[in-house]
């Protein structure tokens, strides 16, 4: 079992900037992948980045260039940096660990809205 708690998200103005984080405990071990997916009302959940273990990123073409992803695999932490935020990036944001074995467990979510 992995535990997953998330932090950040909020309400901000069109080209602001937000910072999600996301810490794991458990079985940490048996983790492969961290990473956020974003649902907006209406819409499919979607990935939005990922990191492997090894370093390997992986972005929605959506936040190409604007969010950043990085992970303190000692703390078991996954952070995304969001800049240059949209009202389109609205949407609950949930971090996701996919472990070797290619279960997914999933946080609670948190709001992150975007102001015209």
């Amino acid at each position: 079992q992995v535990q997953l708690v998330e932090s950040g998200g909020g309400l901000v103005q069109a080209g602001g900037s937000l910072n999600l984080s996301c810490a794991a405990s458990g079985s940490v071990i048996s983790i492969n992948a961290m990473g956020w997916h974003r649902q907006a009302p209406g819409k499919q959940r979607e990935l939005v980045a990922d990191i492997r273990t090894g370093g390997r990123t992986n972005y929605a073409d959506s936040v190409k260039g604007r969010f950043t992803i990085s992970r303190d695999n000692a703390k078991n932490t996954v952070i995304l940096q969001m800049n240059s935020l949209k009202p389109e990036d609205t949407a609950i944001y949930y971090c996701n660990v996919r472990t070797i074995a290619n279960y997914n467990y999933w946080a609670q979510g948190t709001q992150v809205t975007v102001s015209s």
